[in-house]
């Protein structure tokens, strides 16, 4: 197999059979320094194009390995640009495949001109059409740009290569070490990969993830027919909430969840569920990490961390941009306490506060469990409609630790007596639906129903917001 024709055969793996159309085979590269002019350059290193998936609108770039390293230079960016320019006028996604050894350098300040310009469509894209990169080679310097401007990134583990300096150009490390181009880095610690995996598992994803998405962010004629029981009763589903990644596949339309930053912030989840034909954006606390047996694999404390407010703050923003509803299941009593994390987390809980406070989509949240302090607040507590289960527990703490601060001195009996008043008049779901803070106690096994129920009423939402440009935080 040629190179060549791995960079159409990517394309062609992706998108429905023989759906795919070119444009600008012809191009090559305009410069003639350093030898290039003696060089073949078929199509600049880039396949551009559309086409199709599950008979929906795509556009997609696939760069070329052979032809100079796929590396970015004047023609290359120029016709990922028309790309991104039909896309932006035809309301459709674009689908970047990258495998490149980044700047072209034969081309020099043209190169730098030509990142500068996919840069650009990028970021006039953003909130316009969804945008969606995949890794599958080398994809370094300033070319990592790309997938980080992107709305979902995608890479193959074994051969992918992310980064903007390379592992062995780190002072004190070197690839052996800590792979930092990995796609294990990227997805876990630096929360840039949405999922990780061979080739076919990667075309398959992506496939899903654009069934869920609207094409562009006035698309209003995405819903589909739902052929799933919308009263369906959610049997143990108070069982499986401590792993939102296995109660959402319940909760959802025919099992339909799509998990976004999987490895990023596992206490924190973020995804797409299909309710009663429509898609909708998911926000979820995690104490239990289930394995594919059921058997318990990590646990985490119920707390927000900065790089769980990071990651549901760039999702909620995503889900406001394209104007898909916002469902959160709480489960929080506080926030990590470590140094490191008192570097990021008030600004990253801000960041949280402000996606919340700033989108105007319709926005439901269920008390799962312990919803207390200023971390409840800041998941979502001022949504449109908010429900609770019965043993939620929603205060400003847990009962035993403010009895000790109100029965200071007391005897030990006195305290416990306290703690069990404490937690009868302030931190239980009727002391909250009584002061106004919870519209409705439900049933775990009502949930799907009383959240598409709520859903339904706020299809027709109108919020308007003081005239400005954008929030600054």
């Amino acid at each position: 197999m040629s190179s060549t024709s791995q960079a159409s055969q990517r394309i062609n793996a992706l998108l429905d059979e023989n759906s795919f159309v070119e444009i600008g085979a012809m191009v090559t590269a305009r410069s003639t320094d350093f030898g290039l002019k003696q060089s073949e350059t078929p199509s600049d290193g880039v396949v551009t194009g559309y086409g199709v998936i599950d008979g929906n609108l795509v556009y997609v770039y696939s760069q070329d390995a052979s032809v100079l390293g796929g590396s970015v230079g004047e023609m290359h960016a120029k016709k990922i640009a028309r790309i991104y320019d039909m896309a932006v006028k035809m309301g459709a996604p674009v689908i970047g495949l990258i495998d490149s050894t980044g700047m072209r350098l034969q081309e020099a300040t043209d190169a730098l001109a030509a990142f500068g310009e996919i840069y650009a469509k990028e970021v006039e894209a953003s909130g316009v059409v969804p945008q969606i990169t995949a890794v599958f080679g080398g994809c370094g310097g300033g070319l990592a740009l790309v997938p980080a401007l992107s709305d979902f990134t995608f890479m193959e583990s074994k051969n992918g290569k992310l980064f903007v300096n390379s592992p062995n150009s780190i002072k004190g490390n070197y690839e052996e070490k800590c792979d930092t181009a990995a796609a294990d880095f990227q997805g876990a610690k630096a929360g840039i990969v949405d999922v990780a995996g061979d080739e076919e598992t990667i075309y398959n994803e992506i496939r899903q993830l654009v069934s869920l998405l609207p094409s562009n962010n006035e698309d209003s004629d995405f819903y589909e027919e739902c052929a799933d029981d919308l009263n369906r009763s959610l049997e143990n589903f108070d069982g499986a909430v401590a792993d939102p990644a296995l109660a959402l596949s319940i909760l959802s339309d025919n099992g339909v969840f799509f998990e976004t930053k999987r490895e990023f912030a596992k206490e924190m989840v973020t995804g797409f569920i299909k309710l009663n034909g429509a898609t909708v954006g998911v926000v979820a606390n995690r104490s239990v990490l289930f394995d594919e047996n059921g058997k318990e694999k990590e646990k985490f404390e119920p707390v927000l961390t900065a790089n769980g407010c990071e990651k549901a703050a760039d999702f909620v923003r995503f889900c406001d941009a394209f104007d898909l509803p916002v469902v959160t299941f709480t489960n929080v009593k506080g926030f990590l306490a470590t140094t490191c994390e008192e570097k990021r987390l008030a600004k990253k809980a801000a960041a949280l506060v402000s996606a919340f406070g700033s989108a105007s989509v319709p926005k439901v949240n269920v008390v799962t469990g312990k919803a207390l302090g200023s971390a409840f607040v800041i998941m979502n507590s001022k949504a449109d409609i908010n429900v609770c289960w019965p043993d939620s527990q929603i205060g400003t703490m847990e009962a035993d630790m403010a009895a000790k601060i109100i029965g200071d001195g007391k005897s030990a009996e006195e305290v416990n007596e306290i703690a069990a008043e404490y937690a009868k008049l302030q931190n239980s779901a009727v002391s909250a639906a009584r002061r106004g803070y919870v519209d409705e106690i439900i049933e775990p096994a009502d949930t799907r129903k009383y959240v598409i129920g709520a859903l339904e009423m706020l299809f027709t939402k109108r919020e308007a917001h003081p005239a400005k440009k954008h929030v600054t935080k």
